[in-house]
Order: C-alpha cells, then structure tokens, then sequence
C-alpha cells in the first residue's frame, strides 16, 4: 500500500532511467517489507530548475543535479525499524540501478492509518483487519 512520489530535476534522467527507478522504488518494498510485487504505485513528476529547490549541502551531503526529493506514504503501523530499512534499501537500489548517489536522495516518510487508503471502487480495503504486510 505505500505510494511513492519522487521529485526528480527535469531533462536529468531518460525514460530508460525513470523506469528503473520506478523498479527500484517497488523492489525497495519487496526486499525491505516484504511486500508484494504487485503492490506498486508510483509517481515520477520533473520538475524545472524553478520548481525544485534541493540545498547541495545541508546535513553535510554532497549533492548533484540530480538529487531529488521522494515523498512515500505508508501504513502508520510501521515500527521505525521497518521505516530505517525501507530508506536504506531505497538508496542503495536507486543508486545500483539507476547510478543515484545515497546524497541526492531525500527521503519524506509520511505515515497514514490503513483505513485511508482505497485501492479503488471508493472501499476502504484496509480499514477493518489487520496489515498483512
């Protein structure tokens, strides 16, 4: 159930690279929660050099051009364990798969109640059992 939002600098990556990331992103929920496969939503919206504003060195990071911001919202039943390993099994795929340095990756999880999400038809799917994952 979580949905990703990554932020990425326009004109920075091709479709090829926008794909893996896509794939990236969705195996980070396999490997790290194991979540289903098919349990892949993601977004990838460009924005231009007046739309992302991303500092190259805030916390001591030593960030390109292509650094991005990646917004997830998921279960808020996640213990912060799970939170830790998703953020770094995120950077380390991004950066196998898509050659994204760890720095220019910033990371906003965003915890939402289960009973939140529709996976469509306007049901709350989620709302009345327990997380299976």
């Amino acid at each position: 159930m979580p949905v990703f939002h990554a932020h990425i600098p326009k004109g920075r990556f091709s479709r090829e690279q926008k794909i893996a990331m896509g794939n990236a992103l969705n195996m980070s929920l396999v490997e790290a929660l194991g979540i289903p496969k098919g349990d892949r939503f993601i977004m990838i919206s460009e924005h231009g050099d007046d739309e992302l504003f991303i500092d190259p060195t805030f916390m001591e990071m030593e960030r390109s051009k292509n650094a991005m911001i990646v917004t997830v919202m998921l279960g808020a039943h996640r213990p912060a364990s799970d939170k830790a390993a998703l953020m770094a099994t995120m950077t380390r795929l991004l950066e196998r798969d898509v050659g994204v340095s760890p720095d220019d990756v910033f990371i906003a999880l965003v915890p939402v109640p289960n009973e939140n999400f529709s996976f469509g038809r306007g049901v709350a799917q989620l709302a009345d059992i327990a997380p299976r994952w």
